[in-house]
């Protein structure tokens, strides 16, 4: 989860500011529980669990789904968020200087896949399913969401560096999750980023979510499949690179030739991966963040 310091993301300040619920996010982190399980662990009252979940509900933080047992009926809690970044206002100064590149989904430009696999615009499926031939397909530039099991797509964008500017650190924001044959989201998947052909780190995704309808996907795509990802950010910069503020490698802005003229990044699935459970790539129009992959280069004149 990607908040900022504003009013719109109060009720996730608020819902942290308690350690009650501190307890209850540690104790859904393990596993998901119900509510008189909750409380039993942490020896307070249904009503009291209930009223603190629904705080973390309205964060965003928890979700409860209520289901029919023996017992009657029961909400059943999950923890829905790995993690919570929170973006500091920068100065107005600093925050004009930098370049900005938005890349649709389908503008990859070398790929190698393999089934499960395919594409879609936010209209239609792109071919067929599991036919990797379509990602040569002339609408394929079209594409809002694209998954495969292993392999990499690669993107290829224009440096408008100027040689008077300072680069200070590079920023990508991507809506990514596993590629599960249908959904699963306990279905690990170790993804790579390589950017300008240096491996900069790799995040393992949990899963591939169909929990619930995408925010943005649109009314015709099928329930049963992925619906959405997590925001995942990246930063390099001189103390190294970061996915979500998490340090996943000691690569600098200078070891990837961020002065080249192109910058590539390659996201990729590798055949020697520990878990190899795919990746979908969710563009604007799919998912819970109407987007698609973000480039900043942050830069001093």
């Amino acid at each position: 989860m990607k908040i900022d310091i504003s009013e719109k993301w109060l009720p996730v300040y608020e819902a942290l500011d308690s350690s009650v619920r501190i307890k209850i996010i540690n104790l859904l982190s393990e596993t998901s529980l119900n509510v008189k399980e909750i409380a039993s662990k942490l020896q307070l009252s249904s009503a009291i669990i209930t009223m603190h979940i629904n705080k973390l509900e309205k964060a965003g933080i928890v979700k409860g789904e209520r289901t029919r047992s023996k017992g009657g009926v029961q909400k059943i809690c999950s923890l829905v968020v790995d993690g919570i970044t929170i973006d500091f206002p920068k100065k107005a100064q600093e925050r004009v200087k930098n370049h900005e590149y938005i890349v649709p989904i389908g503008h990859y430009t070398d790929f190698e896949v393999t089934p499960t696999c395919g594409l879609a615009t936010t209209e239609e499926i792109i071919g067929y399913f599991d036919d990797a031939r379509y990602f040569l397909d002339s609408k394929r530039v079209d594409a809002k969401i694209l998954w495969f099991t292993q392999g990499f797509v690669e993107y290829k964008l224009p440096n408008y560096l100027l040689a008077t500017q300072d680069p200070t650190e590079l920023e990508i924001s991507m809506e990514i999750s596993s590629e599960a044959p249908g959904a699963n989201k306990n279905w690990p998947s170790d993804i790579s980023f390589i950017i300008n052909g240096v491996n900069v780190g790799q995040w393992t995704s949990p899963g591939d979510f169909a929990d619930e309808m995408g925010k943005y996907t649109p009314t015709w795509w099928m329930r049963n499949i992925n619906q959405y990802g997590m925001l995942k950010v990246i930063r390099i910069n001189e103390k190294g690179s970061f996915i979500d503020g998490e340090k996943i490698s000691d690569i600098k802005l200078n070891d990837i030739n961020i002065r080249n003229k192109q910058w590539s990044l390659k996201l990729e699935v590798a055949a020697d991966a520990e878990h190899i459970g795919g990746l979908t790539i969710f563009g604007s129009g799919f998912g819970n963040y109407d987007q698609d992959l973000i480039f900043r280069l942050y830069y001093t004149e």
